[in-house]
């Protein structure tokens, strides 16, 4: 998951979209979308770390964004910390977003809610995970609009990336529309 909605630094054209954007998901749910099951068991220490995005479905808030990576770290009051990173490369600068998830449930599915401002959360939900080794992930949001593929390497396998596609089509998602992140830059 990358929710990325607000840069660090970010001038008030940025909050404005900030502020849209968080209206807008105030009003979703933060259940998993209709026919969808969060992964089960899921373990968050191995999930910690950092994932690249590497694919996404478009939406304003990481519009223009290339390098996307979230780091995910577990905190003392059971949350979790999740920082969002990704070039700008219009103002050829980083980009950053700190936000907080929750379970929604039972620790052991893969089912949160992510808030990068305020009391306004939106869904998070593993629907595809690497269960062996915590190497890729599928993400959904609170519906079939938001999708990520995650790995913890900047490029996975053709077979990989066939099957992921294949698992997200018949989950109902518009594979077709995925935008496939750039990831040639050195964190910076």
């Amino acid at each position: 998951m990358s929710y990325f909605p607000f840069p660090a630094g970010a001038h008030h054209r940025w909050a404005g979209l900030l502020l849209l954007f968080l209206f807008g998901l105030g009003a979703c749910s933060t259940a998993p979308p209709v026919g969808m099951t969060p992964v089960a068991p899921f373990d968050l220490t191995r999930y910690e770390g950092k994932w690249y995005e590497l694919a996404r479905l478009d939406h304003s808030f990481e519009r223009g964004l290339s390098d996307v990576s979230a780091t995910y770290r577990a905190q003392p009051d059971g949350s979790v910390e999740v920082i969002n990173r990704g070039y700008d490369s219009e103002r050829k600068d980083w980009q950053q977003a700190v936000g907080r998830a929750l379970f929604t449930g039972d620790p052991n599915r893969a089912s949160l809610k992510v808030s990068f401002f305020g009391p306004f959360y939106g869904g998070y939900h593993v629907v595809a995970l690497d269960q062996q080794n915590y190497r890729w992930a599928m993400v959904a949001g609170p519906n079939r609009d938001y999708l990520w593929i995650l790995a913890r390497e900047k490029q996975i396998s053709a077979d990989l990336r066939d099957r992921l596609l294949s698992q997200a089509r018949t989950l109902g998602f518009a594979v077709e529309q995925l935008i496939w992140v750039d990831q040639t830059r050195q964190d910076g």
